[in-house]
Order: C-alpha cells, then sequence, then structure tokens
C-alpha cells in the first residue's frame, strides 16, 4: 500500500460503506494502530468490556494473505482507545 492509499483510509470506519466512510454520532470507536488497516476506526458500540480485551481478526485483503486473510488486533495495555497489530491470519 502507498502513501496516497494510506491518507484515503484515515478517518475512515472498518467495514463502513466507501459513500458514507465516516464515524458516526453516538457511536464507540477504537483506533487501529500498525499492520494493514492502520488508522482505520473499529466500531465497538456495544461491545462488553470482555470482548473488547481479547481483541479481534479482522477480515481484510490488505494482509499478509491476501484475500480471505485476517489481521490480529489487541486492545493496548493502559490505552483502550487504541488496538495494536499483532499478525496476519491465513
Amino acid at each position: 500500500m502507498d502513501e496516497d492509499d494510506e491518507q484515503l483510509l484515515r478517518g475512515r470506519v472498518y467495514g463502513r460503506d466507501h459513500d458514507n466512510p465516516g464515524p458516526r454520532p453516538g457511536a464507540r470507536y477504537v483506533e487501529l494502530v500498525g499492520g494493514p488497516l492502520d488508522g482505520l476506526l473499529l466500531d465497538v458500540t456495544g461491545w462488553t468490556r470482555g470482548e473488547i480485551g481479547t481483541g479481534v481478526a479482522l477480515p481484510t485483503e490488505l494482509g499478509r494473505f491476501g484475500a480471505g486473510g485476517r489481521a490480529m488486533y489487541e486492545p493496548r495495555p493502559g490505552d483502550p482507545r487504541r488496538f495494536d497489530w499483532t499478525g496476519d491470519l491465513p
């Protein structure tokens, strides 16, 4: 991914429609840091503390394994507003 692609993704919400990619008022988000989804926001509205604490495996075509792959993100210790990339899975 080149620098222009990275800038395009900033401020966008993972999984949202390209026609309306921004955050919604009243929703709760965490920032994805590092890896193929760096800079995207993940909507965690309605997630329990336990669900947030376990992290996520997000489907993406941008990771090491291409289509069908997943990017792993875990909550950053001491900063619940950020999830750090921990690797890609097939």
